[in-house]
């Protein structure tokens, strides 16, 4: 059992990047394999809609033909046996980084049938992990669940199984004095860190441990 972890945050150690730790955590405690790759350390693109993916008989039929740095985990991701995204929310949707990974990633398996089907060649697991500096409240209000929703739908439109994980009102900055937001309550959302995110930690874990189960 191989389970890949994608980070799409730029920080390494912060919000996002900790709860794909532990969701690696979960599943390595059922035995599997791990590794993870953070997306802002490759050189890619999203797709050029160049349709090779679409063309039967092609080199690159169900395939993405760019080669360049996501080439080689789009190539382990298809021999994987669980997949799991972290992304944090920016202007209510993933990073760039994700949404012109998630093109590469999910576009060349779509069939354009009606309704729409997948050429991956089996079913996995798949997890997306998302951290949002707003509260599940404004999350909703402004229609951010809707945009979280739809990449959950594609996930399990190509790979078989879904689901997500969304840890609200995160701690962005680890000093709120230098940094200009007084729209946030530092004390708060220090509370919240110490009080809440380690609950979303767990989550985490037991989310991995469902993914390599």
């Amino acid at each position: 059992m191989k389970v890949i972890g994608v980070n799409a945050s730029p920080r390494k150690t912060w919000n996002t990047a900790t709860l794909l730790g532990k969701a690696l955590e979960g599943a390595a405690s059922r035995g599997a394999q791990t590794g993870i790759v953070h997306l802002y350390d490759l050189d890619y693109k999203g797709c050029v809609s160049c349709f090779a993916c679409k063309a039967p008989g092609g080199n690159s039929y169900g395939r993405c033909a760019r080669q360049d740095g996501l080439t080689p985990l789009l190539d382990r991701i298809e021999a994987a046996d669980g997949l799991l995204l972290a992304s944090p929310v920016y202007y209510g949707t993933v990073t760039g980084e994700m949404r012109s990974f998630m093109e590469r990633l999910l576009f060349p398996y779509m069939t354009y049938t009606d309704p729409p089907g997948t050429l991956f060649p089996r079913r996995i697991k798949t997890g997306f992990i998302c951290t949002l500096g707003a509260t599940e409240e404004m999350a909703k209000d402004r229609g951010f669940d809707r945009h979280i929703a739809v990449n959950e739908w594609f996930m399990q439109l190509i790979f078989g199984a879904a689901e997500t994980l969304c840890s609200y009102d995160t701690l962005q900055f680890e000093d709120y004095s230098r940094v200009y937001a007084p729209r946030f309550d530092p004390q708060k959302k220090a509370q919240r860190r110490a009080e809440v995110f380690p609950e979303d930690c767990r989550k985490a874990f037991e989310l991995g441990a469902r993914i390599a189960g």
